[in-house]
């Protein structure tokens, strides 16, 4: 077994940029979602603004990645299987999510290592979120 490497940086937050990163992958990810007909399925599951989406997952990436706990400190606990529920989430759904966000961290320039480190960890988080089968 090889030990792996240390990040460059003590947490993903600052390894990735800080907030204005955080912000910008979060904006291209939508924007992606609003602009990609790949990713309709996703798109049609957001209703008809994405504005409170992308405040909030903004919001929660920087605390998950280690910086401020925005979301937090305005909603509590994340919770969110729980409130992600009420949305239909198959298969289909996940795999439109995490290919959105691939996109959005290649295209805002993520550094490769850290961006293959979250496309596992978003695939845990994404797969675990599924509520139907298919």
């Amino acid at each position: 077994m090889q030990i792996e490497e240390k990040p460059p940086f003590d947490t993903p937050f600052e390894w990735i940029g800080g907030e204005d990163r955080v912000r910008a992958l979060v904006d291209r990810f939508y924007d992606l979602m609003d602009l990609e007909p790949a990713y309709a399925a996703l798109r049609a599951a957001h209703g008809s603004t994405l504005q409170d989406a992308r405040d909030k997952l903004s919001w929660f990436l920087s605390g998950w990645l280690g910086g401020p706990d925005h979301y937090i400190e305005r909603f509590g606990h994340p919770r969110l299987r729980m409130r992600h529920m009420p949305f239909s989430i198959g298969i289909l759904e996940r795999d439109q999510w995490l290919a959105c966000m691939d996109q959005a961290m290649g295209e805002t320039g993520v550094d490769p290592v850290l961006r293959e480190r979250l496309v596992k960890s978003f695939f845990q988080t994404a797969d675990w979120m599924r509520n139907r089968g298919a």
